[in-house]
């Protein structure tokens, strides 16, 4: 049966933080979007979750790269590369010859046409022969299972590894949207650098990750929901001896405040320029999150008290986009692609 199976239908949310394949409607690839190569022949080593096992602990021989940057590509080849591994890891091997691939890829609602044009390429290169591009925030509302095409308003609030989308949506296009090069990385650098500033302790990059996951916190007052100090084990800034320092949620809510209140005032600017109607219709139906930064600690409760509109945490924020770009891919006649 596979021998007659050409094409192959497939569906990337390709994010900064991780890229999410599926097929069929499963998720046959969720890794971070991060590639090894070697420095001499710049062939690939390694893909996605081993990849990431790498970063930040190479030898000079091997380069570990993340291709992302803000939502768009940074490093067009380690991309390519990086999508060609993660769509080898879907083919069973029961295909006589490589199938032709038809795609839709998310991207972010911001993207300029240079940096559409370099997703298209990127996907054409490693294997795409039907590219289709859909935005982000309605990949979102499509996933949560929200009507895009009825005439009504819904506002998507997508956090994701290296920007934030907002959009507001009806009739199947957006009517208002702020993109932002603001989201995870910053709270994540924010860390980095509070630990360097406040403890006078070095952490990388993917320690500051964990602090985020699991004492970051959008309000200073969680009250039952409060989580446990985490224990950072890292190396004095000037002595360089191992240091063990407890860190709360309380403090990591203060050194995220000034990221998190620049997502606030673009939530706030989208508003401004959403149709009276919409408008109407949006405190009345709530405002969705979805995204990794969905999850953090207090952020919808935050954002519920000074907006002073309902926002709902999305099942399943992390999967959100990608589902929404599976939906599409089914219905590819429904909806309007970036063509």
């Amino acid at each position: 049966m596979g021998f007659f199976s050409f094409t192959k239908e497939i569906a990337m949310d390709l994010g900064t933080a991780n890229t999410i394949i599926i097929s069929d409607g499963k998720v046959l690839v969720d890794e971070p979007s991060v590639v090894a190569l070697d420095r001499r022949t710049e062939k690939m080593i390694a893909v996605g979750e081993r990849a990431k096992m790498m970063y930040e602990k190479t030898n000079p021989d091997i380069r570990t790269i993340r291709p992302l940057r803000d939502g768009v590509i940074a490093d067009f080849n380690a991309c390519e590369q990086m999508m060609r591994g993660l769509i080898k890891k879907i083919h069973t091997g029961t295909h006589l010859f490589t199938p032709a691939l038809k795609m839709v890829i998310s991207v972010p609602s911001g993207s300029t046409e240079v940096e559409l044009r370099a997703v298209r390429d990127s996907a054409e290169h490693a294997g795409g022969r039907e590219v289709y591009l859909i935005y982000e925030p309605m990949a979102a509302a499509i996933g949560i299972g929200l009507d895009v095409l009825a005439p009504e308003g819904n506002m998507i609030v997508d956090i994701g590894g290296g920007s934030t989308e907002i959009a507001v949506i009806s009739l199947g296009g957006i009517v208002a949207d702020k993109s932002l090069r603001t989201a995870g990385d910053d709270l994540t650098y924010d860390i980095q650098e509070y630990m360097s500033r406040q403890h006078n302790v070095k952490v990388s990059e993917r320690m500051a990750e964990r602090i985020k996951i699991n004492v970051g916190a959008a309000l200073t007052d969680l009250g039952e929901e409060a989580p446990e100090d985490y224990i950072v084990h890292g190396p004095n800034r000037i002595t360089a001896l191992p240091m063990e320092v407890p860190v709360c949620y309380q403090e990591i809510a203060r050194c995220l405040e000034k990221t998190v209140a620049k997502i606030e005032a673009a939530i706030l600017q989208a508003l401004e320029e959403t149709p009276p109607e919409l408008y109407a219709d949006i405190v009345h139906n709530g405002i969705y999150l979805t995204g990794g930064g969905a999850l953090l600690k207090g952020l919808a409760r935050r954002l519920t008290d000074k907006i002073n509109i309902p926002f709902h945490v999305a099942d399943d924020p992390l999967h959100c986009v990608a589902k929404g770009t599976g939906i599409a891919l089914k219905h590819i006649q429904e909806f309007s692609f970036l063509m």
